[in-house]
């Protein structure tokens, strides 16, 4: 019984101990997590950083090399409108009007005028007179297309409008697309100049040089194109045509016809007659001489029997002396 009762003692004395021993090991192992989960986010914090640090590092090589494979940025997303952004319409216009004007060279300059003082330019002219009181002239005005409907109707006024034609055409699109097409080409351009710069066989060197020259023709054809387009959709083009208004009755082609212009109309007609004649002389001159060719073989074949006939034996015959007398006859008896 003491040793029973020993025992009944000391148990509670031993889980005492026991117990605060779990317990700090517990504690210890939640500080032991807790530490190992903050260096953890520490860690990942710290690569996360790491990560933007290198992509900021790496946009500007990436930006770089982007620019440089598309030909330093010149490609056709470049050129294409942004969605939303204002285009600027590109317009073809022409018009052509016929005027009747009271004098054709004061109306000529007065249309002279007007072009250059609107900043533009006189493409063509040509005068034509059509007897001694009387002309006619054909303009090609370009202007800018601002003023294109000031000038026009300043032309207009400027006599009796006999007839008007105007026309426009939008060529947006085109302009857009062969801006495109030119950025796109430069930058196949370029491309084909690095690679040409790290050839080192001559036959790529020779094959590269070949495709280099055919993109830049096409290039240079762009831009021709490009240029063309911009002068046309610039300044816009007026064809004029100014003629002076003939009396009541009278027009060049019912004028009266007179002695010269008779005379005149029948030495017209003789040389037209000569020059015929020649024509037909002409013409028929290698069939002349073909017939007589044919008629000298003719003679020539047809004496050749009298000339062998002498050679055969037959006496030739001697013309008789002219002072030969002839036979008389017998007197009869």
């Amino acid at each position: 019984m003491p040793y029973g009762r020993h025992t009944d003692r000391h148990p509670p004395a031993r889980s005492g101990p026991r117990r605060s021993r779990a317990l700090a090991a517990a504690g210890l192992l939640m500080v032991l997590l807790g530490t190992a989960a903050c260096g953890a986010g520490s860690a990942g914090d710290a690569q996360g950083l790491n990560a933007d640090s290198d992509k900021k590092a790496a946009a500007p090589a990436a930006e770089g090399a982007g620019e440089q494979a598309a030909g330093k940025g010149a490609d056709r997303s470049s050129s294409a409108p942004k969605p939303g952004a204002a285009v600027a319409v590109h317009v073809i216009r022409t018009a052509t009007l016929d005027i009747e004007v009271k004098s054709v060279p004061k109306a000529v300059a007065s249309a002279r005028a007007a072009a250059e003082g609107a900043g533009g330019l006189v493409a063509d002219e040509s005068t034509e007179r059509l007897d001694e009181e009387h002309d006619i002239s054909r303009l090609v005005l370009r202007v800018p297309q601002e003023r294109y409907d000031e000038v026009l109707r300043g032309l207009a006024g400027s006599g009796k409008l006999l007839s008007r034609t105007s026309n426009a055409k939008d060529v947006t699109g085109e302009v857009v697309d062969v801006e495109s097409r030119i950025a796109t080409q430069r930058a196949s351009v370029t491309r084909v100049r690095d690679l040409m710069d790290k050839a080192e066989k001559l036959t790529d060197v020779v094959a590269l040089e070949g495709e280099l020259s055919s993109r830049q023709a096409d290039l240079e054809s762009l831009l021709a194109q490009q240029a063309s387009l911009k002068d046309r959709t610039s300044l816009a083009t007026i064809t004029l045509e100014l003629s002076e208004p003939y009396a009541e009755g009278k027009d060049p082609e019912d004028a009266d016809t007179g002695f010269l212009d008779a005379l005149a109309g029948g030495w017209d007609a003789f040389l037209t007659m000569l020059r015929w004649i020649a024509v037909a002389i002409g013409a028929s001159a290698p069939f002349l001489v073909a017939a007589a060719v044919l008629a000298l073989l003719w003679r020539l074949l047809r004496g050749r029997p009298a000339r062998r006939r002498g050679a055969a034996g037959e006496p030739p015959r001697t013309p008789r002396a002219a002072s030969e007398e002839p036979p008389t006859a017998a007197p009869a008896p």
